[in-house]
């Protein structure tokens, strides 16, 4: 008995040894500024890896629950690169027009928030078809816990696909133009770089910026930013790094700075501020009509 009693601990003391020998170290989330200066990576990768950053959700607070009455478009689908469907919120103009604004959602997913914000651009731009971008596939998220899991999975070559989708469906003669918040913000300028000579102008708020200067060459139109100088997501001075980024590459941008923080053109955000949201939209309302 004694005899196995010994054995039966000495065999729980080398099965101990074993897994502390063989236990891994959880590696520690990267910071927003290591993942510029870190790595030589695309932008696109960078932000679906936003999504992995310590405190990033912690930018999207639960969102105000809104419910979009008497919708003005529908959903289409169309055809892909990758064999699989792409799908948005399609609101056609009223007379026929080459003129496209595709419209690109939050990390939420396109919302009935994202939908309105469509609609209202609709309205006031004119004769304009208005396509809003559905880069989950049909997949909304209302809590921040499942809008990370969306946009973590969301790879960027099947985003790519969505984007390429939009612009076929658009046609070869279609001139467009891209806004989009967040997440959308930053596909809303890989958009305009995937658009060539399509492109006819670009606004982003508050988005991860392209940093590199080969791919910020081939865009073919203006761009305008509104950002947040209290942003803890895209801090100011990677905005600064992106405008002096697009002065090297011969780029025209328009950078406009608010006292706010992330995500302040949401009204569906608790973090929602009014001046500066209705200050940002006039002057993106004026940069499109004015291109």
């Amino acid at each position: 008995m004694k005899k196995t009693l010994l054995l039966s601990v000495a065999a729980l003391l080398t099965a101990g040894l074993l897994s502390y020998t063989f236990k891994k170290t959880e590696p520690k989330p990267l910071t927003n500024d290591c993942y510029v200066a870190c790595f030589n990576a695309e932008a696109r990768t960078l932000i679906q890896a936003d999504a992995d950053q310590p405190g990033f959700a912690a930018l999207h607070p639960y969102p105000i629950r809104f419910t979009l009455e008497n919708p003005l478009g529908s959903t289409i689908s169309y055809k892909s690169p990758d064999g699989i469907n792409a799908q948005g919120y399609f609101i056609k103009a009223k007379k026929k027009s080459n003129k496209w604004l595709f419209v690109i959602q939050e990390w939420w997913g396109l919302n009935d928030n994202i939908k309105k914000e469509a609609e209202k651009y609709y309205t006031e731009l004119g004769d304009i078809n208005v396509l809003a971008l559905d880069m989950y596939d049909g997949k909304v998220a209302s809590l921040p816990d499942s809008a990370m899991a969306y946009m973590r999975n969301a790879s960027a070559t099947r985003l790519e696909n969505i984007v390429k989708a939009s612009i076929a469906y658009a046609g070869a003669d279609a001139k467009i133009y891209t806004v989009g918040w967040c997440f959308g913000g930053g596909w809303s300028l890989q958009a305009t770089i995937l658009a060539g000579k399509q492109a006819a102008g670009c606004v982003m708020y508050y988005g991860r910026p392209e940093t590199n200067l080969e791919r910020l060459k081939t865009i073919n139109c203006d761009v305008i930013g509104f950002f947040g100088n209290k942003d803890q997501g895209i801090k100011p001075e990677v905005v600064d790094a992106f405008e002096q980024n697009m002065k090297a590459a011969g780029k025209n941008i328009s950078v406009n700075k608010y006292d706010a923080g992330h995500g302040f053109a949401n009204p569906s955000n608790p973090a929602f501020n009014k001046e500066a949201t209705e200050d940002a939209h006039t002057k993106a309302i004026a940069f499109l009509k004015a291109h």
